[in-house]
């Protein structure tokens, strides 16, 4: 299985990308597909077949990988300039992964499953007093 993994420009947090989905799934509410996520980039991955059976798109937030979307589908499309473009059909479902920082890149990479971070499957049942917004910030740090 192969996985995708993309920087999260101007995302500074989990909720933060959470939110800024969930907006975009509301604001495309009517349109045939609505009940997708979509991300339009240049570059088609040549290794599609790979990615589509099973893999995710790891999302870099703030140099730390934080979270993965599974990919559902990679469309070949036209622009309303005539270029074409590849739109990954993302599942709308976040999934927090062990945090694990990641030096900038542009575009997005290939990343294989042995080097995919693992995902975080603690919860936040062991976290006590601690205020969600410290937690995140924890998170984002790679420290939780």
């Amino acid at each position: 299985m192969l996985h995708l993994i993309k920087l999260a420009v101007g995302i500074d947090s989990f909720d933060n990308l959470a939110k800024r989905q969930s907006q975009k799934l509301e604001r495309s509410a009517g349109y045939p597909g609505s009940q997708s996520l979509m991300y339009v980039t240049r570059n088609m991955p040549r290794r599609s077949e790979e990615i589509l059976n099973g893999g995710s798109i790891y999302w870099v937030v703030k140099r730390v990988v934080l979270v993965r979307q599974r990919i559902t589908d990679i469309k070949s499309v036209t622009d309303n300039r005539g270029k074409a473009r590849c739109v990954l059909v993302l599942d709308p479902q976040l999934v927090r992964v062990l945090p694990r920082p990641h030096r900038p890149f542009q575009g997005w990479r290939y990343l294989g499953s042995t080097d995919a971070p693992e995902d975080d499957l603690r919860g936040d049942a062991d976290l006590g007093d601690i205020p969600p917004e410290m937690a995140e910030e924890l998170r984002n740090l790679g420290l939780l």
